[in-house]
């Protein structure tokens, strides 16, 4: 059984998340979404939990959990032996490529697996949307239902 670990903030799950959660629930039994915690955030960590699990309950295979620390030691207490991780456009390659050996570096049985980008994904980016629904813009588009819902309860409806 190969098990995926797909760290990342998730604040909040963007529908470009959920096509990489989802491609990479094809390719392995169990994906988990990792959320670290970070200093400044929109929706807490419980919240973005609630988030996954709704956007994701139509992927059995799929699980939202909580870390703090380095992933490749949450990998190895989940057993996942792949990171996924998706991929925007080349500066953001940049950067995973530098994590990615660094994380090889210090985990050598753990692999990097880098998922592009869908093309009507590739503008979407978390900060983005928190941006745009606190500018009370739609956003129900790039977001799943759920997140949406959620986004209305903070800012406001949108400005049609």
């Amino acid at each position: 059984m190969t098990i995926a670990l797909y760290p990342g903030g998730f604040d909040p799950i963007t529908n470009g998340h959920l096509d990489i959660v989802q491609r990479a629930s094809g390719m392995f039994d169990e994906v988990v979404m990792a959320i670290y915690p970070r200093s400044s955030e929109t929706f807490n960590v419980d919240e973005r939990l609630a988030m996954i699990e709704g956007a994701t309950e139509h992927l059995p295979n799929v699980r939202a959990a909580k870390f703090t620390g380095l992933v490749v030691n949450f990998a190895d207490e989940v057993g996942a032996r792949v990171l996924v991780r998706g991929i925007r456009a080349v500066t953001g390659f940049e950067a995973e490529f530098d994590m990615a050996l660094m994380n090889k570096k210090m985990a050598p049985h753990i692999e990097s697996v880098f998922l592009m980008a869908g093309h009507e994904h590739l503008f979407i980016s978390a900060s983005r949307i928190r941006e745009l629904a606190s500018l009370k813009q739609p956003v129900d588009d790039l977001v799943p239902p759920n997140v949406f819902e959620l986004l209305v309860e903070k800012y406001g409806p949108p400005n049609r």
